[in-house]
């Protein structure tokens, strides 16, 4: 079996755990999110896999850095992992409708499939489900919470993430 470890970090929206496996990121959960996995699941407390992640993270809440450059280790089906891909794609500061994101993998019928896959992202913010919206403009679904998504959003529109409380 794979070595897992995991460490827990501070964020302007909650506490953050981290998990790797083999050393490289596969896992970034909030605090009461849906689909989180158990925590017996995340392996070790062990922060040492992790400075490159925690800096990148730092860099991204002071709003210095709107790409993630960390190595990944996304565990999913194909499908998920192919929309989990189309997110990395969405630049910072924008959104795209679960339509777009189907139709830019070539199933326009596709949106509720991806809505699914985009809800069973296992690590948010780096790979940015927060930037997906429904097709009439509105928030919809976060693993994290709309609340999280909305103070995301704002955020990466220029509100402080401490500013962004709602």
């Amino acid at each position: 079996m794979s070595r897992r470890q995991h460490t827990v970090v501070d964020s302007p929206y909650g506490p953050l755990t981290l998990v790797a496996t083999e050393g490289v990121l596969c896992g970034l959960y909030m605090v009461g999110q849906r689909h989180r996995p158990a925590e017996e699941t995340f392996g070790d407390p062990d922060p040492e896999p992790f400075p490159e992640v925690i800096e990148q993270l730092d860099a991204y809440f002071r709003g210095e850095l709107t790409e993630f450059t960390v190595p990944l280790h996304l565990h999913g089906t194909p499908f998920q992992r192919s929309v989990w891909e189309q997110l990395q794609r969405i630049p910072y500061g924008e959104t795209r409708t679960y339509g777009q994101l189907a139709q830019h993998m070539g199933n326009t019928g596709a949106s509720r499939a991806v809505g699914l896959a985009n809800g069973k992202n296992p690590v948010g913010i780096i790979v940015p489900c927060h930037r997906v919206i429904g097709s009439t403009g509105n928030l919809t679904g976060y693993g994290g919470g709309l609340d999280r998504k909305q103070r995301l959003l704002a955020f990466e529109g220029g509100v402080p993430a401490e500013a962004a409380l709602f």
